[in-house]
């Protein structure tokens, strides 16, 4: 069943719009409700959620087509997972962490298109395919170790230097990732999803790519634990 939704989500028989959802909405949302370091003020947003359940219902309504890119696609779909990811803390706060909650990957609370689906089926089944690892330093899951939530909407025209930025600022953010010449600890995200990302060497040159500090091809590498805690 989750993998009838999913093909039917991306072929999207139903949607005849082909134009790309303006995302305007959640950059208002970013920008009121979350710092610089991407802490989200969910008690300030539980109180002012007009702009926010507007932009959720335009989610809901307008997926992409497949005649649609795979810039328009990808952003689409990063948006969707932080900004659902977003409603699962409201409706739920004041909560601790998002591990407080029952199952909260796997709650079928999302509709698009009049199809309900979780938080795993647009990362596992929509994201991940699409073969860009870049996409874990942009999905947020509401944690103080995940990536920060940045106060733009990813956007189509703008989405490669997005991700780059947002690969950049997570593999330099100390709080994430210690990285030294011969030695790393990185989140642990890179061990998660170590089938995403380019192995042993090719691994240390794509950190390379985003890290201010350039890592030998034999460093050693360990993995941070994770903090659960609420990003807020």
């Amino acid at each position: 069943m989750l993998r009838f939704i999913t093909i039917s989500l991306l072929l999207n028989f139903w949607a005849v719009n082909t134009q790309p959802l303006d995302h305007s909405l959640w950059t208002e949302v970013l920008q009121k409700h979350v710092s610089d370091k991407g802490e989200v003020n969910y008690k300030h947003l539980k109180s002012n959620i007009s702009v926010f359940e507007s932009y959720l219902k335009q989610l809901s309504a307008n997926p992409p087509t497949n005649e649609c890119s795979i810039e328009v696609k990808k952003a689409y779909w990063i948006n969707a997972y932080n900004a659902f990811t977003v409603q699962l803390i409201i409706e739920n706060y004041p909560v601790r962490s998002i591990k407080d909650l029952w199952r909260p990957w796997d709650q079928s609370f999302i509709e698009i298109d009049g199809e309900k689906i979780t938080l795993n089926t647009i990362e596992h089944e929509i994201l991940r395919p699409m073969g860009d690892p870049r996409i874990h330093f942009a999905i947020v899951c509401a944690s103080q170790s995940c990536p920060k939530l940045l106060k733009h909407a990813y956007e189509p025209n703008t989405l490669e230097d997005q991700l780059k930025n947002a690969a950049t600022v997570f593999i330099n953010d100390p709080l994430k990732n210690n990285i030294n010449k011969s030695s790393v600890k990185i989140s642990k995200i890179f061990k998660w999803f170590k089938t995403d990302f380019p192995k042993r060497e090719a691994f240390i040159s794509f950190l390379n790519s985003y890290s201010n500090i350039k890592i030998l091809a034999q460093a050693d590498v360990d993995y941070l634990n994770y903090n659960w805690d609420l990003n807020e």
